[in-house]
């Protein structure tokens, strides 16, 4: 393994391209603690989405007004501000009122952190969408398999649970799909408040070592390969929910 360290300091000697994440232990291990974050982000904040759009579609055809409004106003809230300035508001905003203990030099210390602040932010986010994509899906789902379910003894909670869901997200999962990647490149702006993920750890690199133009290379490729990776967990997921006919 230690070819390829040498490999690159040999590199930077030669042609000057100083990719120092490569053959420094020091720059590796926060590139990679950076990385770590992101995903760690990314995982949180998808699961969170999906179920807030799961529920949030079910509320959305709920008996009460007041249940039905509270939901619309939720989505037009989140979907037409800013993820940044939403991300503020929470850490700087809502974070500065609430209650907060004191660390071992006396020093304020919230309870929620910068990364949970993060998550609990793009997570809303996203959610915001996915009630009106999951709400795109049952719509799809025909009368008569909902009328079928009820008939069956289902409850309405029960037939949306076992019997529409499946069905409605066979059809919004294309839309879905494109949401989730949008949500992993969103949480770059979790940079805007010191959460140490990728952006925020190359910007460390780059800062120290001035080799801008090398870690924004090495910035491109690693979301890139994120990327990549996601979109071939979504098809694969999206392959396997597949029902010949359905949805077509």
């Amino acid at each position: 393994m230690d070819v390829i360290p040498a490999w690159f300091k040999d590199l930077y000697e030669t042609t000057g391209l100083n990719f120092t994440v490569f053959y420094d232990p020091y720059d590796w291990h926060r590139y990679v603690d950076g990385v770590r974050m992101t995903v760690l982000l990314t995982v949180s904040t998808i699961l969170a989405s999906l179920l807030i759009g799961a529920v949030g579609a079910l509320l959305q055809s709920a008996p009460s007004r007041i249940v039905r409004g509270a939901v619309n106003g939720f989505v037009v809230l989140f979907r037409n501000t800013p993820p940044l300035v939403q991300i503020f508001f929470f850490y700087f905003g809502i974070g500065a009122v609430l209650p907060a203990g004191q660390d071992q030099f006396g020093l304020r210390q919230p309870f929620i952190d910068n990364v949970e602040w993060a998550i609990i932010a793009l997570s809303l986010f996203a959610g915001a969408f996915n009630v009106e994509i999951f709400r795109s899906g049952v719509e799809a789902v025909p009368k008569t398999t909902v009328e079928a379910a009820e008939a069956l003894g289902y409850t309405r909670l029960k037939a949306y649970v076992y019997v529409i869901l499946p069905l409605a997200l066979r059809v919004c999962l294309p839309a879905l799909n494109n949401n989730l990647v949008n949500l992993l490149k969103t949480t770059t702006l979790a940079y805007a408040i010191a959460v140490p993920e990728t952006l925020y750890a190359v910007k460390q690199i780059w800062s120290e070592s001035q080799n801008v133009f090398e870690m924004m290379l090495v910035l491109f490729v690693t979301y890139g390969i994120l990327v990549g990776i996601l979109v071939w967990i979504m098809h694969r997921w999206e392959k396997s929910l597949r029902i010949p006919g359905y949805g077509r």
